[in-house]
């Protein structure tokens, strides 16, 4: 109790004086200018030499010969500052001092005595009495060095002892699950972080060994039983995945056992990617739903992208989108001559456009406000830039909304791929290629079954083209993958948002399952797939293993530090219109093609000619114009018989649909 209260009035006695205005915060001592720390440790090896003086002449021994005292000692003091401006020992902040500070100081000092010794050399050549007494030119060193580094750690201990522990209390203790170097990195940036977040307890040995040793005076644990009992006996709240050894599976088993007892997880990548301990800090980051569905890196056949997109004139429409922006950012790796960003959203475009600005590339940026439904302001634009690759991302994609809104659905997602589709071919762009999804495979609602006759309309001009033996046609590619994390209407934002309000979080049926993956590796697959495609290929991604939507929700309610179905409530309301409980990448009657990209397969699915497609299409954007939502359905369904409503108005219609039905409806 004693020890507290001094501490107490000692720490409000040095905030006190810290405050008062000597031109800089004693506070912030870390951050004096160099050339007072270089004047700090002058006279710290002034004094050093003082008392090695006065030392040597109590044992009636010259340390500096009387006659030489005033040219000796301004020598000493001009080798020492030297050698501090070699070393730079004064450029470290004080109180994040580490072994490499102290080396500096060893350094420094030991090259100040190797000079001092040479100096003797050379005036003992000259047949005169030595400068310095070698014996107290090595002790001179040591208690210089021992001064510096003293000093040194006195500063750190002080803020360490006065300006941390004060707030250890509203600190979160952890313990850092590996006991490797970059384990012992991470500790060491979480004690140097100011303010500190974390109090650490100690360490966990993966293989269960080195219970006997310490990493930073800190204890190594094992684990008898699992990780949580561990955590729940230490009194720790929070922990922190450091080893890089770990599989993804291991990985993952931590987390699940974590997050089931309410435990915070927090992660971050490999040290040896930093330059620096405060970099070390800064990403370490809560174990996010991302981490928990991360698969292994893509490796990408970068020459081969290149070659396609390197001094190129690259349009990308729906370029505000999700996933349109992520190609945009992607492409502007392969230093493209010009790139035309094509979206109907203002505002989103011109935040791209100030994005892309600020990362100061010569590449050319072009925005252009526009609708893919209007041919004549995209045939001006095919004239007037001249694109040689298209990335065709602009669709409607809410299922929900699609089904309430069938003639919106055709105009975009069919008549504008039919149009920019059309140009490409017009103005002999090399490459086309279409963003799908996995809602046209066996569709079950307006939007999935729009986007297969925009697949089907593609596909089959390009076989026109190679069939006709064209002289110069354009590649056309689809490329089709599920649910992306993240992207605009995807279920982890608005799980998100639900959480931060309280929930309760909504899940349509408690057995719905989705694919996922990132936006960045979703469209670096697109890239791959543009580079490698030959043209009418559809190309599949390998999404990983299906995700139960209900075990997502539950995850994500643990991750924010709530329990499930107590703190959150998830409330089952139903499937959508339009919405099914599987999605699926591969018709029934297509066949799988593997290529040489272990995530990219090729579906090989029964094309009809393109005057049979086109003209359904034709007649199907005639009927969109009508607006009947029930012939428009009904048409779709005679264009994709796979095309089956689920849980819509539309299911009265999954009957054996004739053309005449359509036209006497």
């Amino acid at each position: 109790m004693k020890n507290n209260t001094q501490r107490n009035f000692f720490t409000d006695f040095f905030k006190t004086f810290s405050d008062i205005n000597f031109g800089f915060s004693f506070k912030n001592l870390s951050y004096l200018p160099r050339w007072v720390i270089l004047l700090i440790d002058v006279f710290i090896v002034l004094l050093s030499g003082v008392i090695t003086y006065f030392l040597f002449q109590g044992l009636k021994l010259n340390y500096i010969p009387k006659e030489h005292l005033t040219i000796g000692s301004i020598l000493y003091l001009f080798v020492n500052i030297f050698f501090f401006w070699i070393y730079r020992t004064y450029s470290g902040i004080i109180r994040h001092s580490s072994y490499i500070d102290a080396l500096k100081l060893f350094f420094s000092q030991f090259s100040t005595f190797v000079v001092l010794l040479l100096f003797n050399f050379v005036v003992l050549l000259l047949d005169k009495p030595k400068l310095y007494l070698t014996t107290g030119a090595f002790i001179n060193a040591v208690l210089s060095f021992s001064f510096l580094f003293v000093f040194r750690m006195i500063v750190k201990q002080t803020f360490d002892l006065l300006f941390r522990d004060v707030n250890s209390e509203k600190k979160m203790s952890a313990i850092i699950y590996g006991s490797d170097a970059n384990a012992s990195a991470v500790a060491s940036a979480l004690k140097a972080e100011s303010p500190g977040r974390f109090k650490l307890v100690g360490f966990i040995d993966k293989n269960n060994q080195n219970s006997t040793k310490r990493i930073l005076d800190l204890p190594i644990f094992l684990i008898k039983k699992s990780i949580p009992v561990l955590m729940r006996s230490k009194k720790v709240v929070a922990l922190i995945i450091a080893d890089k050894s770990l599989t993804k599976e291991e990985r993952l088993t931590i987390v699940d056992e974590c997050i089931e007892y309410g435990f915070k997880v927090y992660t971050l990548p490999v040290v040896s990617d930093w330059d620096d301990e405060k970099e070390i800090s800064k990403n370490i980051k809560n174990f996010e739903i991302q981490d928990l569905l991360e698969r292994k890196p893509i490796v990408l056949n970068t020459d081969s992208i290149s070659s396609k997109l390197k001094g190129k004139s690259i349009l990308v429409t729906g370029a505000a989108g999700s996933i349109g922006s992520e190609i945009v950012r992607q492409v502007l790796h392969f230093n493209p001559k010009k790139i035309i960003l094509l979206d109907q959203a203002e505002t989103p475009l011109h935040s791209l456009s100030l994005e892309i600005l600020r990362l100061g590339l010569s590449v050319e940026v072009v925005n252009v406000i526009a609708d893919v439904r209007d041919y004549a302001i995209l045939e001006r634009l095919f004239i007037t830039y001249q694109p040689d690759v298209v990335y065709h991302a602009a669709a409607y994609k809410h299922v929900p909304m699609m089904e309430e809104n069938p003639s919106q659905a055709i105009f975009t997602n069919v008549l504008g791929t039919k149009n920019v589709a059309d140009l490409s071919n017009k103005y002999h762009v090399e490459r086309f290629v279409m963003i799908s999804t996995d809602k046209a495979v066996n569709p079950s609602s307006i939007m999935g079954a729009s986007k297969r006759i925009a697949e089907m309309y593609i596909q089959s001009k390009h076989f026109k083209h190679l069939k006709n033996n064209s002289a110069r046609y354009t590649k056309f590619i689809t490329t089709r993958f599920g649910n992306v994390l993240g992207s605009n209407g995807s279920v982890v934002p608005l799980f998100t948002k639900q959480i931060q309000e309280g929930g309760p979080i909504t899940i349509t049926h408690p057995e719905i399952i989705r694919y996922f993956m990132t936006i960045p590796e979703a469209c670096q697959l697109v890239l791959e797939a543009c580079s490698m495609g030959n043209g009418g290929e559809i190309y599949i991604f390998d999404m990983g293993k299906p995700v139960k939507i209900i075990d997502l929700a539950k995850k994500m309610i643990r991750l924010a530090g709530y329990q499930p179905d107590k703190e959150i409530k998830i409330k089952i309301v139903g499937l959508r219109p339009g919405e099914k409980l599987y999605e699926e990448l591969l018709n029934d009657s297509a066949q799988n093609l593997t290529t040489h990209h272990e995530k990219i397969t090729i579906a090989v699915e029964v094309c009809d000619d393109f005057e049979i497609v086109s003209q359904q299409v034709e007649e199907l954007i005639s009927i969109s114009y009508g607006g009947n939502s029930d012939m428009i359905a009904a048409k779709m369904k005679n264009i994709v018989p796979e095309y089956k409503s689920m849980n819509s108005v539309f299911q009265t219609l999954d009957i054996e649909v004739k053309d005449s039905y359509v036209y006497t409806k």
